[in-house]
């Protein structure tokens, strides 16, 4: 699963385009402004990002200046602004694509595989613990024994993996494995997927030391 960062302060156009391309197979995290945009890049692990221009808290140029000061993602704009001078110092300051409001959300969609493609930036590893995820084999090993999960399992795990560090909430979880399995997920059913993970991935289930309770928020994947 792809990791897109989405730094949109339009929460009604964040929504529903977090909605559309969690739909197309990526994993979305929103930030309103700019700095909870840098704050999130700065701890998760992100394949592109998707960020408007003109924000509540700063300038869209000003982020995509300091995430290429660190790092190679892709950083493609989405912006009202027709202006000339806008677009060229967006790819000045190292932005790889811009698509102006509105779009074609399926346009967006080869836009970001496009961008993705370019910079060969999809992990095939991801790694937390004594546990790793070979992506392109699909395949999950802990201390380089092989590990079997179900599909659901995986997709929690790879959920919790592509945004170590970061507190997913109990809501957004469910979210995800709704729309993956096409059934209702509740409570009692994510409690029992994250029970399943632990038996699977932790040295000792009952104290986990990867996949961690947030009391009363919820869970975050950590490497100690």
């Amino acid at each position: 699963m792809r990791n897109i960062l989405l730094v949109e302060d339009d929460i009604a156009l964040a929504k529903n385009l977090s909605g559309f391309l969690t739909g197309e197979g990526f994993s979305i995290t929103h930030a309103r402004g700019m700095t909870d945009g840098l704050e999130l890049f700065g701890k998760g692990r992100f394949d592109c990002v998707l960020l408007d221009i003109s924000l509540e808290d700063g300038n869209g140029l000003t982020v995509c200046a300091k995430i290429k000061e660190q790092s190679d993602v892709p950083v493609i704009f989405l912006t009202a602004s027709a202006d000339e001078t806008c677009t060229v110092m967006g790819f000045e300051v190292g932005a790889d694509d811009y698509i102006g409001k509105p779009f074609r959300p399926r346009e967006l969609v080869a836009r970001i595989k496009n961008a993705l493609r370019k910079h060969g930036s999809q992990q095939q590893l991801l790694k937390c613990g004594n546990v790793v995820i070979d992506i392109s084999r699909g395949l999950v090993t802990k201390d380089n024994n092989e590990i079997f999960l179900s599909a659901l399992e995986y997709r929690l795990l790879m959920m919790f993996f592509s945004n170590k560090g970061i507190l997913l909430s109990r809501d957004r979880l469910m979210d995800e494995l709704w729309t993956f399995s096409g059934e209702f997920v509740g409570d009692s059913t994510l409690n029992v997927y994250i029970k399943r993970l632990r038996d699977k991935i932790e040295d000792d289930p009952a104290n986990p030391r990867i996949l961690k309770t947030v009391r009363g928020l919820g869970y975050k994947a950590v490497d100690e």
